[in-house]
């Protein structure tokens, strides 16, 4: 694993300025759609694939670890985590949405949900053009509490970004795109692209 992770630059005194609301800066390919990865023609040896499987474990326990600690405080887990995450980044998105885009079951989604809503960090609205359609914001308090949960996943993405060097970003995100199911990646794009936009505007639904 040392060979992976050798040869980092050093990390600048200061690291440039994000905005967590304006969500992460997602390449192009210059139309303003996502840049498709590319894949290449020699397969990697299986013990470098395995070290990297190794990493990305590292990885993603370091990146959830703070989020964890701060969510147990609320009795709180992961799942409640991403329904925040995806409520406050889509104001108004559909309870069918939301279960497409976390592919879990209904008795799962509900139960987290349920307790968002009881607790005031979710608002449950019916739509305005179909009564029965259920429609999810956060609330004040709950953007409060997403805010802090990004801010600190944001600050670690950065941070790890600066150290890999010049071009991580673009390459990270071809990694991570490709690494979701081809028939996903459209959807995904189009969440993304959709966030970005209610970003851009501030979000909506923000209230106690």
């Amino acid at each position: 694993m040392a060979d992976i992770i050798s040869n980092r630059p050093s990390r600048p005194q200061s690291a440039r300025q994000t905005s967590p609301q304006s969500g992460p800066v997602i390449p192009s390919n210059g139309s303003g759609k996502i840049a498709k990865p590319s894949h290449g023609t020699e397969a990697l040896p299986r013990f470098d694939l395995v070290a990297f499987a190794e990493l990305f474990y590292f990885a993603y326990r370091d990146f959830t670890c703070d989020p964890d600690t701060i969510l147990s405080q609320y009795g709180f887990g992961r799942a409640h985590h991403r329904v925040l995450h995806f409520v406050h980044r889509n104001p108004g998105l559909k309870v069918a949405e939301l279960l497409d885009i976390l592919k879990i079951t209904k008795q799962s989604l509900a139960r987290v949900l349920k307790q968002l809503i009881d607790e005031g960090f979710i608002i449950q609205r019916a739509g305005s053009e179909d009564r029965r359609e259920r429609r999810l914001y956060v609330s004040a308090k709950g953007s409060r509490l997403t805010d802090k949960l990004t801010n600190i996943q944001v600050k670690r993405l950065e941070m790890a970004l600066i150290d890999a060097g010049a071009g991580a970003e673009i390459l990270t995100q071809k990694f991570l795109f490709a690494m979701i199911a081809d028939e996903d990646r459209p959807s995904v794009e189009a969440l993304l692209m959709g966030a970005g936009h209610h970003a851009a505007r501030g979000g909506l639904g923000n209230s106690e």
